[in-house]
């Protein structure tokens, strides 16, 4: 097999040329990455630069040593004849290598931002995780959506009729997956809308638990009675949600019944009564307290008033204080709680003898 000849492609003193630029491209390029990183890394020792941070993360620390040296040896080859067919693929080489860094870069760029947002509101909205994970993650799909076409285009391939096809595709795969689809938007929605967030205690028909984690296809909740909960994320948006994480305050209805053979003017206090229990306890405020109906074996009273913490067990505690309290008023004013009773009356006969 014969080798081919060197010189056909250029004369000694072109393929040295190109062997020393090659290097000292590919080193030069190492070398100002070195320096730079070092610079960097001294001036995080005196103080916090956010734009060296940026440098750092997204493009020292995301160049490829296979970009630099692809890049190198185009470098060199630029000094050498080299066959049509050869000095194309050397380019084409270089053409993918520069686009893929391109990607690798803006990939970087991406997830420090979204990383640094995400950090700076972790202690003000724990759910923003979440949030930003899903954002981020359509946002590189659409970096490399991109990238691919524009180094298809710079390929030479037509990219008309390349994106029509993908668009009939599309419609085709839309349709093959649109429940994936459906739960995909649904969580961007919950994303950018933030109905309910990490943390949060909610109740979606008669499921409840905390949410534990906001996925792209599913949220996750623990519930009350310890199982883990999953949902759909776009069943769960048409679903009635109540988030009780976001309560600032209680409101609670009760009703309390005393018996037919309560004196007039004790029926008239008793409003008065409820209010000073109520209005005695910390952490509530008092709404109303009226006689609301004639029952079938009672005096119905309905009561409101406000819990100002949303804490289930301060809610109970205070509810368990206020029931004792009438309970124990009740028993000294004499008033009786009715219960369900029926009363016969019996009427003799008339003798018509």
């Amino acid at each position: 097999m014969k080798l081919p000849n060197i010189t056909e492609y250029g004369s000694h003193r072109d393929w040295l040329i190109a062997a020393c630029v090659a290097v000292g491209v590919y080193f030069g390029l190492r070398l100002i990455g070195f320096v730079i990183t070092r610079y960097i890394s001294s001036m995080a020792k005196r103080e916090s630069i956010e734009t060296d941070d940026f440098v750092a993360q997204a493009f020292i620390s995301r160049t490829k040593p296979s970009f630099l040296l692809i890049f190198a040896l185009y470098a060199g080859c630029l000094y050498l004849r080299l066959p049509k067919q050869t000095d194309r693929l050397v380019g084409v080489m270089a053409l993918i290598a520069l686009f893929l860094q391109f990607g690798f870069w803006g990939n970087g760029i991406i997830t420090y931002w979204f990383s640094q947002r995400a950090k700076k509101k972790a202690e003000e909205d724990p759910g923003s995780a979440s949030a930003y994970s899903v954002i981020n993650f359509l946002s590189k799909a659409a970096l490399w959506s991109l990238i691919i076409i524009l180094l298809l285009d710079n390929l030479g391939v037509d990219i008309t009729a390349f994106i029509a096809g993908l668009g009939i595709g599309g419609v085709a795969v839309a349709l093959a997956v649109q429940n994936i689809l459906g739960d995909l938007f649904a969580s961007i929605s919950i994303a950018l809308d933030k109905p309910f967030v990490v943390g949060d205690f909610i109740i979606i028909d008669d499921l409840m638990g905390t949410v534990e984690h906001i996925g792209i296809k599913t949220t996750r909740v623990h519930s009350l009675s310890g199982e883990q909960l999953i949902f759909s994320n776009n069943d769960l948006l048409k679903s009635r949600i109540r988030n009780f994480k976001r309560m600032y305050e209680r409101r609670v209805l009760f009703q309390i019944g005393v018996t037919y053979e309560t004196p007039y003017e004790k029926v008239a206090a008793i409003p008065t009564m409820i209010k000073e229990i109520i209005e005695s306890l910390d952490q509530t405020r008092f709404d109303r307290a009226h006689f609301f109906k004639y029952g079938d074996f009672a005096l119905i009273f309905e009561v409101v008033y406000y819990v100002l913490v949303p804490d289930y067990n301060v809610y109970m505690d205070r509810q368990q204080s206020i029931n004792l309290a009438i309970y124990r008023r009740f028993a000294e004013e004499g008033i009786e709680f009715a219960y369900p009773t029926q009363t016969v009356h019996l009427k003799k006969p008339e003798d018509k003898s």
